[in-house]
C-alpha cells in the first residue's frame, strides 16, 4: 500500500466516520425535537380544560375548547413535520457527503493504482536488469524469495541452549563450539545466602503455579546486568558497568519463592525441536535483543529499526490516543512501509487476537486490505504455488488473554514461550512453521528466522555490547528513561534455517533484531530505515550454498512429553455464548466484589498488558461507527484496574471474533425501551 493509497484510504475512512456521526446526530436531534413537540402539545392541550364544561347554555365553551385542542394538535404535527423534514435533509446531506467520499476514493484510488502500477513496473524492470548482470555488479546474490520471521517471547540464549553442547562449524568451515554455559563455572551471587549459585539443569517447562514470572522491564535488566542496588540515571551518564551478576537478586525482588531457579537451563532433550534445527542449520550465539528492555520496544526494533524513544513497556494507556488512534509512528516508517515503497508484497500471520504488530501506524488500513490474517491461513497460503510474499512476519499466540480479575494475568495457554507458559507449546509452533515451509513448493527459495524478542529475565553470561543508536527523531510521549539506545540487550537464541545453509553452522557474528531487516533490505535491494539497521550485519554470508540442500528433514522430532503439560482450556473453543457469560459475571463483580467465589483484586493494570489493551482498542476502532466508536474510546479512557481491563478485552473479543458489538446492542436496546415508553404514554 503506497503513501498515495494510504492517504486516500485514510481520507475516505475519516470522511465516512464524519458522515456516520452526522447521520446519527441528525436522527438523535430530530427525534428529541419531535418528542419535545409532542410533550409541548400535550401539555398545552391539557390547559384547554377550562372549556371542558360544554353545555347547551354555554356553546362558546364547546367551540373554544374544540379550537384550543385543534390548534395544539395541528401545531404538534407541524412541529413534528418540520423536524421530520429537517432530519431527512440533514441525513441526505450526510449521505451525499459519504457517497462523494466513496466516489472521491474510487477516482483517486484509480489514480493511485495507475501510478503504483507504473512505478512498480519500472522497479520490476530494473530488478530484471539487475538479475541479468548480478546485483550491483557483484554477481548474483542468494536466490531467496521469501523471508519468514517467527519472533517468540522472553527467553535467553543460555536458558534455552546454553547446556545443549552445540558443536559445528563457523562460516569458514572451521570446527567451533557454541558459547554456552558450564556447570560450576557460570554463577551468580545469591543475596540470601551470600554464596555463588551455578547454572544447571533442568529448567521447569512452565512457571505457572510454580513461581513468579521473572522481571524484564528496563529497571529489572539494569539490576540483572549490573548487580543489586545499581540504578540507571538519565543525566547523560553511560550505562552502568555490566558483569551479569544480578539475575538472582532481581528475581528475588520480583517475588520469586526460589530465586535461584533463574539460573536453571534446559537440557537438549527438553527442547528437541530447537536443538534439531540448531544442528541441521545455523544457530547464532551472538544475537542480542535490540535494547536492554521489555517486549514492545524490542519488537518495534525488529519491525522498524527503532522504537521512537520507547525504552520500556507502554506505561500509559493514553499514549495510543495521543497518536490519533493510528498506532505508533516512527520518523522513517517501518519495514512494511518500506516494502510497499519498493512494491514488494508482505504478510503478517497473527496467532493472537491482539498482535503486537498492530500497534504500528497504518496497520488498521493494512488489515482492512487483508494483509494481516490469522495463523490458520498460514499453511494453505504458503502451499499455494502463487504465494508471492517477500517478507512474512509470524506472531505467536501470546496467551489465552484471560486477564484474570482475581489477580494479574500470567500469559499462559499461548504458544509464545512466555516464562509462565509451557515452553513445549512454543516448540509445537516452531515445528509447525518449519514443516509447513519445508514441505511447500517455496522451500528452496525460503529463509526462516526463529528468534525471541528479549530474554525474559533469565540468566545469560555474555555481556551485551555497545550498539549504534538509530539516530531518528524520538516521540516525547514514548520516552521513559531517556536511554540513548547505544547498547544491546541480553542475548537471545536465534535459529537461521534455509536449504542454502550448510549443516551445523554456529555463527559468531554479532547480530541484533535489525539484522533481520538488514537481510531483507540486502536481498531485495532496499535502503536502511535508521542508522541501527544500516550498521547491522545481515545473514547473507550464511546462505553459502550454490544449490539447495536435499537432506533437510521433512518432519522434526516430536515435542518432549516426559512430564504432564500445563493444563489449558482450548481458548479457541471459547464461544460467543461463553464470552457473554463471562462478561456478565465480570460486570456483576464490579459491584459485588466477587468473581466465581473469589474476591476481586482491584490491582493496577500490569505494564506488560497495556500494549495489548492498546492493540485491542485499535482493532475494534477500525470498523466501529458513531456513536459506538466514541463509546469504545470512552470505556478505554475509564480503564483503571485489571477488572476494567478484563471487561474491555472480553468485549473486544466478542466484536473481533463474532462481530458482536455490545456497545451497539446496548444502544439499540435503550432506543427500543424509549420507544416502548413513549408508546405507553400515548
Amino acid at each position: 500500500m503506497s503513501t498515495c493509497t494510504n492517504w486516500v484510504n485514510q481520507a475516505v475512512i475519516t470522511c465516512k466516520n464524519w458522515s456516520s456521526k452526522t447521520d446519527y446526530e441528525c436522527t438523535n436531534w430530530a427525534d428529541e425535537g419531535s418528542n419535545q413537540c409532542s410533550e409541548w402539545a400535550d401539555e398545552g392541550s391539557s390547559q384547554c380544560t377550562s372549556w371542558d364544561k360544554c353545555h347547551w347554555y354555554t356553546p362558546w365553551d364547546c367551540i373554544a375548547g374544540f379550537f384550543c385542542r385543534a390548534w395544539y394538535w395541528v401545531a404538534k404535527w407541524v412541529c413534528k413535520g418540520w423536524y421530520w423534514v429537517a432530519k431527512w435533509v440533514c441525513k441526505a446531506f450526510a449521505w451525499v457527503v459519504e457517497k462523494f467520499c466513496v466516489l472521491f476514493g474510487w477516482v483517486f484510488q484509480l489514480v493511485c493504482t495507475t501510478w503504483d502500477t507504473a512505478r512498480c513496473a519500472l522497479l520490476n524492470f530494473w530488478r530484471w536488469l539487475q538479475s541479468l548482470f548480478g546485483r550491483g555488479g557483484k554477481g548474483r546474490g542468494p536466490q531467496i524469495e521469501h523471508v519468514f520471521v517467527l519472533m517468540l517471547e522472553n527467553r535467553s540464549f543460555d536458558h534455552m541452549l546454553g547446556l545443549s553442547g552445540l558443536t559445528g562449524v563457523d562460516l569458514q568451515g572451521n570446527p567451533v563450539t557454541a558459547d554456552g554455559v558450564a556447570v560450576g563455572v557460570n554463577t551468580n551471587p545469591d543475596p540470601a545466602t551470600n554464596t555463588d549459585v551455578s547454572v544447571g539443569p533442568s529448567a521447569d517447562y512452565f512457571l505457572s503455579g510454580i513461581d513468579a514470572g521473572p522481571g524484564h522491564e528496563f529497571e529489572n535488566v539494569v539490576t540483572q546486568l549490573c548487580g543489586a542496588g545499581v540504578t540507571y540515571t538519565d543525566d547523560g551518564a553511560p550505562y552502568p558497568d555490566i558483569h551479569n551478576t544480578g539475575f538472582i537478586a532481581d528475581y528475588a525482588h520480583s517475588g520469586a519463592q526460589v530465586p535461584t531457579n533463574i539460573m536453571k537451563c534446559y537440557a537438549a532433550a527438553q527442547l528437541p525441536v530447537m536443538n534439531q534445527l540448531a544442528r541441521e542449520f545455523a544457530v547464532c550465539d551472538r544475537w542480542f535483543s535490540s535494547l536492554p528492555g521489555p517486549t514492545f520496544p524490542n519488537r518495534f526494533f525488529a519491525m522498524a529499526a527503532t522504537s521512537g524513544g520507547l525504552d520500556g513497556s507502554p506505561s500509559d494507556l493514553q499514549t495510543v490516543i495521543s497518536t490519533g488512534f493510528e498506532g505508533y509512528r516512527f520518523e522513517n516508517g517501518n519495514i512494511f512501509d518500506q516494502l510497499d515503497q519498493y512494491c514488494l508484497p508482505w504478510r503478517i500471520y497473527r496467532g493472537d487476537d491482539f498482535p503486537a504488530a498492530f500497534l504500528l501506524s497504518g496497520m488498521n488500513l493494512n488489515e482492512l486490505q487483508g494483509r494481516l490474517t490469522g495463523f490458520d491461513d498460514f499453511e494453505s497460503e504458503v502451499n499455494d504455488t502463487g504465494f508471492d510474499k517477500k517478507f512474512i512476519w509470524i506472531e505467536p499466540k501470546y496467551s489465552a488473554d484471560k486477564f484474570d480479575i482475581t489477580g494479574p494475568g500470567d500469559f499462559t495457554c499461548g504458544n509464545s514461550m512466555h516464562p509462565k507458559d509451557d515452553v513445549r507449546r512454543g516448540e509445537k509452533l516452531i515445528k509447525k512453521v518449519y514443516e509447513v515451509i519445508r514441505n511447500s513448493p517455496h522451500w528452496e527459495k525460503s529463509l526462516l528466522i526463529v528468534t525471541f524478542d528479549e530474554h525474559g529475565g533469565f540468566y545469560d553470561h555474555v555481556a551485551p555490547t555497545p550498539a549504534t543508536p538509530p539516530g531518528d527523531a524520538f516521540t516525547q510521549d514514548y520516552i521513559q528513561h531517556h536511554f540513548p539506545f547505544d547498547r544491546y540487550g541480553v542475548r537471545v537464541p536465534t535459529l537461521v534455517i534455509s536449504p542454502l545453509i550448510r549443516k551445523g553452522v554456529i555463527d559468531k557474528t554479532e547480530y541484533d533484531h535489525t539484522s533481520a531487516l538488514a537481510t531483507v533490505q540486502a536481498l531485495f535491494g532496499m535502503g536502511h530505515l535508521t542508522a541501527r539497521d544500516g550498521a547491522a550485519s545481515d545473514l547473507l554470508p550464511l546462505l553459502s550454498l550454490g544449490t539447495p540442500r536435499t537432506d533437510a528433514p521433512l518432519t522434526l522430532l516430536p515435542v518432549a512429553d516426559d512430564l504432564p503439560p500445563l493444563p489449558c482450556d482450548d481458548d479457541d473453543d471459547e464461544t460467543g455464548v461463553i464470552l457473554r457469560m463471562k462478561l456478565a459475571e465480570m460486570k456483576s463483580a464490579q459491584t459485588g466484589g466477587t468473581y466465581r467465589g473469589k474476591r476481586v483484586r482491584q490491582a493496577p493494570v500490569d505494564r506488560s498488558q497495556i500494549g495489548f489493551i492498546q492493540v485491542a482498542l485499535l482493532r475494534v476502532l477500525q470498523d466501529a461507527e458513531y456513536p459506538e466508536r466514541q463509546q469504545w474510546i470512552e470505556e478505554y479512557r475509564r480503564i483503571q484496574n485489571n477488572l476494567d481491563a478484563a471487561i474491555f478485552m472480553t468485549e473486544a473479543k466478542l466484536k473481533l471474533r463474532y462481530g458482536a458489538d455490545v456497545k451497539k446492542e446496548a444502544r439499540l436496546e435503550q432506543e427500543k425501551l424509549r420507544r416502548e415508553k413513549r408508546a405507553r404514554r400515548r
